[in-house]
């Protein structure tokens, strides 16, 4: 029998009480828990994307990138909290170890939220799965979208198609927020 993968701990949401988008992936990879901090696998595009549209980039200080996208209204999190997961892939994460965040306090904490943005499909499933029906009615509203992993294991698009799938819905939201 071979033992289990230790349970890997996700991190507290990136956000403030002026939050609109909701920025979701499934669960920290191996090099993210290492560095405790969000999307730290050099290879993965989060920041680069985030550079792009927010100038929050990976030359900047992580407290800096994260500054700069609470002042465009984004907020990051995970719809994990914890999971059992054998390296960084979410194929990987034991679907009967996943523990999910609250999304219920969250969104009590942070009403304006007006977009949930997923990182991949996985973030999307998991969350429709396990929190969407637990969700209060006015929530069943919020504009959601799929946006293509900026994970290194999402290969099938180049860096540019990721961009420009990433500004096509952030780009035009937050515009609107500060018009």
């Amino acid at each position: 029998m071979t033992p289990s993968s230790p349970l890997s701990v996700g991190f507290p949401p990136i956000a403030d009480g002026a939050a609109r988008v909701l920025v979701l992936g499934s669960l920290p990879g191996r090099k993210s828990l290492e560095m405790g901090q969000y999307y730290a696998q050099p290879h993965n595009a989060f920041w680069k994307i985030m550079e792009a549209l927010f100038r929050a980039g990976p030359t900047l200080p992580y407290e800096e990138r994260l500054t700069r996208l609470r002042a465009h209204g984004i907020a990051v999190w995970d719809v994990l909290a914890a999971g059992e997961r054998e390296g960084s892939l979410d194929s990987a994460i034991v679907r009967s170890s996943m523990v999910v965040n609250d999304f219920g306090r969250f969104f009590a904490a942070h009403p304006r939220i007006g977009l949930i943005c997923f990182n991949g499909g996985t973030a999307a499933a998991l969350f429709r799965r396990s929190v969407q029906p637990s969700l209060g009615s006015e929530w069943a509203g919020v504009d959601t979208h799929v946006l293509p992993s900026t994970s290194p294991a999402h290969a099938a698009l180049r860096f540019e198609q990721k961009l420009a799938r990433w500004s096509a819905a952030l780009g035009i939201f937050t515009t609107m927020l500060s018009a």
